[in-house]
């Protein structure tokens, strides 16, 4: 077969990734559907010939917003649609593949726990690093994390210190918080669900975050810079943290539950600015 012959395109992301599976519908002028077809795990569009003419071509594809445009078929049977393009539906688009580095500086990684059954009491690490690797596809995405664990700040130093002993975090012998992402599930317009595992007071166990993708722009130092929101919600008991106090009323003093509370900024590349 003429490799000219036939139809052919691209159907790809504003910021170029591939639209897998996107299913490409061609009518003729009286609406009649003539073609049904699918690109593949690259985007691409390969399919059989038509009879020349002129036709409408519609993509569309789970999570994005379905585009139209013209096709003229020539008598030798040459039917190229381009690249049709389509934006995310309802949503942000996603910044683009490669290594993110998350700076320290304009992130903020925080816990809150309930104090006494009446109030909450609000921490947050100093001292932590990771890495994002945005995939293609999305899905495929990976993070990793390492949180100090004696950087722990709650605006009261008696508190601090007990939380780094072994009544808590156990930070002489487990210096460091991990946490490795290992993909994630679209869960709505710019919110995914990040699957993986933490190890806290060094055990591991699997923790989902539900994740908010802000969106992404330059910055002041010529690079570009990417947002997220991020929260998880944990029990201490399944990391060993098993430590509390009754008070009067049989009141606890501390929550059996810690909720997590990530707001990140990653810079594009394996470095940040200097």
């Amino acid at each position: 077969m003429d490799a000219n012959r036939g139809m052919r395109g691209t159907v790809r992301t504003k910021d170029g990734w591939a639209v897998r599976y996107a299913i490409v519908t061609v009518t003729n002028l009286a609406g009649d559907q003539v073609a049904r077809e699918q690109t593949g795990e690259d985007g691409v569009l390969a399919a059989g010939p038509l009879p020349p003419g002129t036709y409408t071509v519609i993509v569309t594809a789970m999570g994005f917003q379905p585009a139209a445009s013209t096709l003229i078929v020539s008598s030798a049977g040459t039917a190229d649609i381009g690249k049709i393009v389509l934006g995310r539906a309802g949503g942000t688009e996603l910044p683009p593949p490669g290594a993110w580095t998350i700076d320290p500086a304009h992130s903020n990684v925080g816990a809150v726990a309930q104090h006494l059954g009446l109030s909450s009491v609000r921490g947050r690490f100093g001292a932590f690093e990771g890495r994002i690797e945005i995939a293609e596809p999305v899905e495929e995405s990976r993070v990793t994390a390492r949180i100090e664990a004696t950087s722990i700040d709650t605006g009261n130093k008696m508190r601090d210190d007990h939380l780094r002993s072994a009544d808590f975090l156990n930070a002489d012998v487990h210096p460091v918080v991990t946490y490795e992402g290992e993909g994630l599930t679209a869960a709505g317009p710019d919110r995914w669900t990040v699957h993986g595992r933490l190890t806290l007071n060094g055990v591991t166990q699997p923790v989902d975050l539900d994740m908010i993708y802000l969106g992404s722009g330059g910055d002041l130092w010529g690079g570009v810079r990417a947002a997220f929101r991020a929260t998880a919600e944990l029990r201490r008991t399944d990391f060993g943290i098993r430590f509390n106090q009754i008070v009067e009323a049989g009141v606890a003093l501390v929550g059996e539950s810690l909720k997590v509370e990530l707001e990140i900024q990653a810079v594009q590349g394996e470095e940040l600015p200097q």
